[in-house]
C-alpha cells in the first residue's frame, strides 16, 4: 500500500465495459522527505485509480497497485492497476503527527 493525495478526477465516456459506473481519481503519491523524515513531499508522478470509497479532492488516501489493486471487492476481473483502499485520518512519524485529515 501507498499514501497518495487526491488531486483530480478522470471522466471517460468510452471505456472497457467492466469500468462503466466506476469513478476514477488522479492521485499524487506522498513520499517521506529525505531531508526531514517527519514531513512528506509530493511524488513526481501521478496515478489514475479506481475510487472505491467516494473520496474527495485534497484527501489523503491509501492505495494499492498491481494485482493487489484487484483484491478489492468487485474488482477481481476489472483491468485496473490502482485502487483506493482507505482514507487517511492521520499519519505519525517518530511520534510527530505529520498529517491530520479534516475528519479527525
Amino acid at each position: 500500500m501507498f499514501i497518495g493525495k487526491v488531486i483530480g478526477k478522470v471522466v471517460s465516456t468510452k471505456k472497457e465495459d467492466s469500468l462503466h459506473g466506476r469513478r476514477l481519481v488522479i492521485l499524487r503519491p506522498q513520499l517521506v522527505d529525505s531531508a526531514d523524515p517527519s514531513k512528506f513531499k509530493d511524488g513526481a508522478n501521478t496515478i489514475v485509480a479506481v475510487d472505491t470509497l467516494s473520496v474527495g479532492e485534497g484527501e489523503w488516501v491509501l492505495f494499492a497497485q498491481g494485482s493487489s489493486a484487484r483484491q478489492v471487492e468487485g474488482l477481481k476481473s476489472v483491468p485496473v492497476d490502482a485502487s483506493v483502499v482507505g482514507i487517511v485520518d492521520s499519519v505519525s512519524v517518530k511520534g510527530n503527527t505529520t498529517y491530520q485529515g479534516s475528519a479527525s
